[in-house]
C-alpha cells in the first residue's frame, strides 16, 4: 500500500481490527468522518474471537475486588485452575501488581463498578442495535447466562444479587431442582445458581465481529489488513507507517488491545498495561444434550458456552509474558470438571490462547492521549472486552467529533496513567 492520493484526505485511522477497534469506525462513519481500520489480521481473529460470547449486564466488579484478598492464599501455590502466575514476570512487574492489589478495596470498588456500569448499559444497547443492521440476528441468544456453584454458595449469590440490584441489574436465585429446569441437559452437580437474566450471549464472537466488519464496510469504511510498524507526527495529523506503506490521517485510535502499549512507547508513553491470559478449546456436542446459554462454574474456575463450532470451554487467568510459550495446565484442569457437567465429545480444534489487555485499575483507556493532538486511545477491556467494545468505540468517535460520549467515560481518561 502507498501513501495517500494528492488531495486525499482520511479523517480517522483505527489501528486494530478487533471488537474495539471495528465498533470506533462504525462509530465515526455514522458522523460522517472518513474512516480505515488497519490490522495485520482479519476482523475478530485476536482477542475478539476467543473469549465467552457473553454480552454480560453485571459483570460491573473487576476482578480486583475486595474479595480478592481472601482467595490470594489459594493462588501461592500456584496450582489454582482460577490463577497461575510466571514467578519471574511478577518480580518484573512488581509495580503493577502493587497497583493492581492496591485497587482491591472497598473504596476504589465501587466507583469502578459504577464506571464499567455505565460503559456496559451503553454498549448492550448498541450491540442489540448493530447485530441487527450487520444482518446476523440470529447469532444473539437471550437466554441470560448461569452463575453456578457447586456447594451450598446461597449467601453469596444473595449478597451479589443484592450488589447487582442496587444498579437495576435483574438476576433470579436458583436452588438445584431450578438449575435443573432451566439446564435440563446437564447433570446435577449445582447446588445454587443466579441466573443473570439481562444478558444475552452469541454463538460466535469472532463472526460477529466480522459481521459488524463487513457492515463498516456498507457504510463506506475501509478495512484493511497490514501490518502496523508505528506511527509518526506528519503536519497537522499523523502517519501510519506499515509494512506495505503508509497512510496519512488527521486523527489516530489505538486499539490494538495487548499489543497497543508496543505501539506508543516510541512516543514516550509508559502504558503501564499487563495481560491476563486465558485458553479455551471447543468440542464436539452432543445435540440431544445441549446447552442452553453459557455457565460459570464459580468453584472449578471455567466457562462452558455452546458455540457454533461446539461446546467452548474457557480457562481462567495466567499472569505472563504475553507472547510466552503456552501452558495448558488450566485447561487440562478444568476440561475433565467440565465433562462432568455436560457431555460433550473430542476437540474440534486445537487449544486457543489470547491475551486479555488490563490496566492496575481494571478500567480501559477511552480518550485523547495527554500530549499529543489527535491520539486516541481504546484500550485495556481485560475480561469484558467483548461486552464493552461498540460503547468504547462509540465514545471515541463522539470525542473526536467533539462531542460527549453517552455515558460518563471521565474514569477512563488516559491522563490517570500516562
Amino acid at each position: 500500500m502507498s501513501e495517500n492520493g494528492v488531495g486525499q484526505s482520511i479523517d480517522v485511522a483505527v489501528l486494530g481490527a478487533g471488537i474495539v477497534g471495528i465498533s470506533a469506525g462504525i462509530a465515526a462513519r455514522q458522523r460522517g468522518l472518513s474512516v480505515v481500520v488497519i490490522d495485520r489480521r482479519e476482523p475478530g481473529s485476536e482477542t475478539s474471537y476467543g473469549n465467552a460470547g457473553i454480552l454480560s449486564s453485571g459483570s460491573i466488579l473487576p476482578l480486583n475486588k475486595p474479595s480478592l484478598w481472601s482467595a490470594l492464599p489459594g493462588y501461592l501455590g500456584n496450582t489454582s485452575a482460577a490463577l497461575r502466575w510466571d514467578p519471574m514476570w511478577v518480580m518484573r512487574n512488581l509495580d503493577w501488581v502493587a497497583r493492581f492489589l492496591g485497587n482491591a478495596v472497598p473504596s476504589r470498588t465501587r466507583p469502578r463498578a459504577e464506571a464499567l456500569h455505565g460503559l456496559i448499559g451503553a454498549s448492550l444497547k448498541l450491540h442489540r442495535e448493530w447485530i441487527v443492521k450487520a444482518g446476523a440476528p440470529q447469532r444473539i441468544r437471550e437466554t441470560g447466562w448461569l452463575k453456578a456453584w457447586r456447594s451450598d454458595a446461597t449467601e453469596a449469590a444473595k449478597q451479589e444479587q443484592a450488589f447487582l440490584a442496587e444498579f437495576g441489574i435483574k438476576s433470579e436465585l436458583l436452588d438445584r431442582q431450578a438449575i435443573s429446569a432451566l439446564e435440563p441437559n446437564i447433570l446435577p452437580v449445582y447446588t445454587t445458581g443466579l441466573l443473570h437474566t439481562q444478558t444475552a450471549s452469541v454463538d460466535s464472537p469472532g463472526n460477529v465481529v466480522k459481521a459488524y466488519a463487513q457492515m463498516l464496510r456498507g457504510l463506506g469504511g475501509e478495512v484493511r489488513q497490514s501490518d502496523i510498524r508505528g506511527i509518526e507526527l506528519s503536519g497537522n495529523g499523523w502517519r501510519v507507517v506499515l509494512g506495505d506503506g503508509a497512510v496519512s490521517v488527521r486523527h489516530v485510535v489505538v486499539a490494538l488491545g495487548p499489543w497497543s502499549a508496543d505501539l506508543l512507547r516510541p512516543l514516550d508513553y509508559r502504558v503501564p498495561l499487563a495481560v491476563e491470559r486465558g485458553y479455551h478449546q471447543e468440542f464436539t456436542p452432543n445435540p440431544a444434550r445441549a446447552l442452553q446459554r453459557p455457565i460459570h462454574d464459580a468453584e472449578g474456575s471455567f466457562l462452558m458456552s455452546p458455540m457454533e463450532n461446539g461446546i467452548r470451554v474457557t480457562s481462567g487467568v495466567e499472569l505472563t509474558d504475553r507472547d510466552a510459550p503456552s501452558s495448558f495446565a488450566q485447561l487440562d484442569m478444568v476440561v475433565p470438571m467440565a465433562r462432568g457437567v455436560v457431555e460433550f465429545g473430542s476437540p474440534v480444534a486445537e487449544p486457543w490462547r489470547g491475551a486479555r489487555p488490563t490496566l492496575p485499575d481494571s478500567l480501559p483507556m477511552i480518550g485523547k492521549a495527554p500530549r499529543h493532538q489527535g491520539l486516541w486511545l481504546a484500550f485495556g477491556n481485560q475480561h469484558i472486552g467483548f461486552t464493552t467494545g461498540p460503547a468504547t468505540g462509540a465514545a471515541i468517535a463522539a470525542m473526536i467529533a467533539g462531542d460527549s460520549p453517552s455515558f460518563d467515560a471521565s474514569a477512563f481518561a488516559p491522563g490517570r496513567y500516562i
